[in-house]
């Protein structure tokens, strides 16, 4: 058996969900793809998909092993490229997209700069908070924060993201500084509306009590030791405020005017903060960074102009002072 051949096909199937279309697109008779993934399962001694004659589902050791199959396929796909690239240059079309607010601060200035670098390539931006289907819409990689769904792309995680109480110095002047999440409520907080998408409410790690009463203590904020972080787990607390809206940029804009505390990530108030505008309060409670990754859907071949764009911003977000300093010029 073509181990590797086989990785292809499973991964082929899966994501097609369809023999007869994993096929086609392979250029092969079903029954060799189906001859494939056979031989693969009787390897594996597992059952890594169910067939029937309408449908393709994965199963649990399926879905597990898809994932590690992607990875294991683009890191080929990369070896094989960074060796028989050579001396090519980047030509074609870039089609990116990134979440809006993100996207306006962290992508869109390095775009023309990246261009620089690589002239024959063009690029086109796509701003939008909506999950974008990139197969089907055609796009070539994606800009993703916060935790990733199950999904049949591949991910590159770029960077780390927290979020953070954040208030202007002159409204801690006036209003004082809370010491732990359950002081919030004297506090105005601005938050996104109901119909925005943070329905969870504001995330903070606090410590577990003997008397097991943690989420009562945590938002009631009685006497709750800060511990070592080892007994820690994470709650949610949805605070009120007479502010709320469904755009997170107003939210900043409304922090910044010294409205009141907003919870905002580290990609949108780290230079801020930096800069002495706004002050991050609570950080003792903060809750465990998500990621900030970059997400393309799986290829046999990355186009030379998608992993070098995935280097460059790479290595711009793994610069210590890059958050702190905000875009490049």
């Amino acid at each position: 058996m073509d181990k590797l051949k086989a990785f292809e096909s499973f991964v082929s199937v899966a994501t097609r969900g369809s023999l007869t279309a994993a096929a086609r697109a392979e250029g092969v008779a079903p029954a060799i793809m189906g001859r494939r993934l056979d031989a693969l399962e009787e390897h594996l001694g597992v059952k890594l998909l169910m067939r029937t004659t309408r449908r393709i589902t994965l199963t649990h050791e399926g879905s597990a092993f898809l994932e590690d199959c992607q990875r294991l396929l683009a890191d080929v796909a990369n070896a094989e490229a960074s060796v028989s690239a050579g001396g090519l240059k980047a030509t074609g079309h870039l089609r990116i997209t990134a979440p809006a607010g993100f996207g306006r601060r962290h992508v869109a200035p390095l775009v023309p700069l990246f261009r620089d670098l690589h002239p024959d390539v063009t690029i086109s931006l796509n701003l939008s908070d909506r999950v974008v289907d990139l197969a089907g819409e055609g796009y070539d990689c994606a800009v993703r924060v916060g935790d990733l769904p199950d999904s049949s792309l591949v991910s590159v995680r770029m960077a780390d993201n927290r979020r953070l109480c954040v208030a202007t110095p002159e409204y801690l002047r006036r209003r004082g500084t809370p010491q732990h999440p359950g002081e919030l409520a004297q506090h105005d907080c601005l938050t996104l509306s109901s119909d925005a998408s943070q329905t969870r409410g504001w995330a903070f790690r606090v410590p577990r009590t003997a008397s097991g009463q943690e989420r009562e203590g945590a938002l009631a904020g009685a006497g709750v030791p800060r511990g070592d972080g080892g007994g820690d787990e994470v709650v949610h607390f949805k605070p009120g405020g007479p502010l709320d809206c469904s755009d997170g940029q107003v939210l900043h804009d409304w922090c910044l005017g010294g409205w009141g505390i907003a919870w905002r990530s580290t990609w949108e108030v780290e230079s801020e903060i930096a800069a002495g505008r706004l002050c991050a309060v609570l950080e003792d409670f903060a809750a465990p960074p998500n990621g900030i990754y970059m997400v393309f859907p799986q290829r046999k071949h990355l186009p030379l102009r998608v992993r070098l764009w995935i280097d460059y911003l790479r290595q711009h977000y793994a610069q210590s002072d890059f958050w702190a300093r905000g875009p490049a010029p």
